[in-house]
Parts: structure tokens; C-alpha cells; sequence
């Protein structure tokens, strides 16, 4: 199986045996994964879970790739793709565990605010949709405003819940973008939200 995950047709539904061929595995999708820093250490800490990361950026789905052979993982794949159309409209519906948004662009100009993930419907519905019963969306970004707009769409949502992150609930390491923001004594922002769309709604919406 390549570590490059190439669809057959970028223009409809996934299954989720196109991507990992058990089904009955955990899937976590890495959202702009960058460097693969934290997808790759999180394939390595969990064997028994598949990992997707989504990148748009050739030399980074490149780097990616040789990271994945370089550790021999088989549980981790890497996609070539736009972030809000994988989730809006690619990803399997109910199939997706968890995904990571992490230090993602922030459109920090007025202008541009329409721009960013969690201001876009289709990324939002789109992840209502791909999230399996109490599947989890879990955000980290050092600007304020960015997570503030996060935090606000996501309330206005019946269809998520809003929940802790203690800061050692979990595994979970940090990307390199974070280390060099706490480097600086810059504060990272974290918002952790669970699902609450039933089995039946999402058959209902496939």
C-alpha cells in the first residue's frame, strides 16, 4: 500500500476501505498536515488506529511520504488535496474518529476572515457529517481571534458539544509550529468538541 493515498475519483463519496482496508479501525484525519511531525508520531504511538494527512503542498506531501517510509508505517497515508473539500465533500460519512486542525492558517486580515475553516459552512457541515458518533474535532492555534471565531461558530452548532482538554488527557504531540510559538512565550489555544449526531442521522445524510 503507498503511503501516497490517490482517489479514484477525486468527484465522489470515499468508502472507508479505499483509504485502509479495515474498516473496523479507528481513522483519524490530520487536517494540513505540514511536516507530518504529529501525524507520523501519532502513527507510532498508536499501531492499532489509521491516520490520514491532508495537504495541499507538494514538497510537503513529498516529505511526508518518505517520513512514512522512512518509519516503515503502514498505518499512515498522506492525500494531496484542499482542506475544506476533503471534508466537505470527500470523507466518508460517520467514518472519521478524530480529526486534528492544528495551527492552521489564520486569515488574520478583516477581509479575509471568510477564508478561514471554521468560518466556512461547508467545512462545518462537512465535518458533522464525517465524524462518527461522539467523534471528536480538536483545534490548536496561537491566535486569539481565530479561536474566539472557532469557539463561536461551534456554539451556534446543536450538533456539537464543547468539552475538556486537560493538558494530560492524552498523547498528544506537539507540531513543530507549536514548539516554536511556545519557544516565544506565545499561549496556545485549545478547543476540543465531541459529536453528537446519532448513527441514524448520518445514514440518513449519506
Amino acid at each position: 500500500m503507498s503511503p501516497l493515498f490517490v482517489p479514484n475519483n477525486y468527484f465522489c463519496e470515499l468508502s472507508k476501505t479505499e483509504i485502509f482496508p479495515d474498516p473496523s479501525r479507528p481513522l483519524e484525519v490530520d487536517l494540513g498536515c505540514g511536516d507530518a511531525t504529529f501525524l507520523i508520531e501519532m502513527a507510532r504511538a498508536h499501531p492499532e488506529r489509521d491516520f490520514l494527512g491532508v495537504e495541499r503542498m507538494l514538497g510537503r506531501v513529498e516529505k511526508t511520504q518518505k517520513k512514512i517510509i522512512r518509519n516503515g508505517l503502514t498505518n499512515v497515508r498522506v492525500l494531496r488535496l484542499e482542506s475544506a473539500y476533503t471534508v466537505g465533500w470527500l470523507l466518508p460519512t460517520g467514518s472519521i474518529s478524530r480529526l486534528h486542525l492544528l495551527c492552521p492558517d489564520p486569515w488574520p486580515k478583516t477581509r479575509h476572515h471568510k477564508n478561514r475553516l471554521v468560518n466556512q459552512e461547508e467545512f462545518l457541515n462537512g465535518l458533522a457529517r464525517i465524524l462518527e458518533p461522539q467523534g471528536e474535532f480538536l483545534l490548536k492555534t496561537d491566535h486569539a481571534e481565530y479561536f474566539e471565531d472557532a469557539v463561536t461558530q461551534m456554539q451556534g452548532r446543536s450538533d456539537f458539544a464543547r468539552m475538556d482538554w486537560p493538558q494530560d488527557a492524552f498523547f498528544y504531540p506537539q507540531t513543530d509550529f507549536e514548539k516554536h510559538w511556545l519557544g516565544q512565550g506565545l499561549t496556545i489555544n485549545r478547543g476540543r468538541w465531541q459529536s453528537r449526531r446519532r448513527t441514524t442521522e448520518l445514514k440518513a445524510a449519506a
